[in-house]
Parts: structure tokens; C-alpha cells; sequence
């Protein structure tokens, strides 16, 4: 079963109190996303940390979303718009009631702010990978970021036996 989460947007603004409903893409849909992002980076020369193979799936994310920054418009679009497609809105209070987004690109969208356009595709990415763009960035963050060892410096963790 493919999971699910509701998101209800609480800032401020005109999307206040609208309720969304995620679903995960089917494995499928997903690795040919993941793929089509994946090749995109390598035909645009993304570059790659040089420790990219010892980050985790959370930095493996960010590295490919900070990568879309390298990708013509024209070939991120349909990725990030496939990212919508797993978008639902609940109109009202039946959460049995749920329906496709409506983007006419006027008054009459069920998004009207950026930010709840942002925040859905960062819900989207913690449906399919377990963690925010958020979470990946600090991951990876760590992770790239050498020890003291490996600086050549050395951390003391205990007196010397001498002393003990």
C-alpha cells in the first residue's frame, strides 16, 4: 500500500487552513523520476562532492534537488510538476472528499502562495524518502564535513594511561 499524509497549511497568508492529501508515487513512476533527475544532472555537469558515495539517501536527495539549479527550465519543469501530481486537495471537512488541484493561473487555484507551493514539494520528498529538504541538507551537511581525525588534528577522549 503506497503511503499517504495530510498537510494543513498553518502560516499565514491565503492558503491558511487548506487541507492537502499526499499520495506516494508507485515504485515505477518513482524510479523513472528519480532516474530522469539523475541523467538530467549528468548531462548539465552537476557537480558531485567528492565523498558522494559516503553521504546517506538524505544527502544523495539534496545533492539531486541543489542539482536542478544546473538543469534547463524546460527540463525541470516536468519533474518538479510530477512532484505535484502525488498533490490532492481535501475542499472541505469530509476527508472523504478529495480532488485534483485546480491551476487555472488565476484567482480561482487552490494554491495561492509560493510558499504552500514550496512546502508541498519538500512534504512530497519526506513521503517518499522519510525526511525534509531540511533534514537532507543538515545530513549532508554532516556528512561532508570532515572529522577532526581526518584533519590531521587529534581529540583526546580520555586521560593518558600515565595518568590513570
Amino acid at each position: 500500500m503506497r503511503k499517504e499524509a495530510t498537510v494543513t497549511i498553518v502560516a499565514e497568508g491565503r492558503d491558511k487552513g487548506k487541507v492537502f492529501r499526499l499520495r506516494e508515487m508507485s515504485s515505477q513512476q518513482a524510479e523513472a523520476w528519480a532516474s530522469r533527475l539523475l541523467l538530467a544532472l549528468a548531462n548539465h555537469g552537476a557537480e558531485v562532492p567528492q565523498n558522494f558515495f559516503d553521504t546517506s539517501m538524505a544527502g544523495l536527495a539534496v545533492i539531486g534537488i541543489y542539482g536542478l539549479t544546473h538543469v534547463p527550465w524546460v527540463e525541470a519543469k516536468p519533474l518538479l510538476d510530477e512532484m505535484m501530481g502525488c498533490v490532492k486537495i481535501q475542499p472541505g471537512p469530509d476527508p472523504r472528499i478529495v480532488r485534483d488541484l485546480i491551476d487555472r493561473g488565476d484567482d480561482g487555484d487552490d494554491i495561492e502562495e509560493v510558499a504552500t507551493r514550496l512546502r508541498l514539494k519538500d512534504e512530497v520528498l519526506k513521503l517518499h524518502l522519510g525526511f525534509s529538504v531540511a533534514d537532507g541538507f543538515s545530513i549532508l551537511k554532516e556528512a561532508l564535513t570532515p572529522s577532526p581525525v581526518e584533519n590531521g588534528e587529534s581529540t583526546e577522549t580520555s586521560a593518558p594511561l600515565s595518568e590513570q
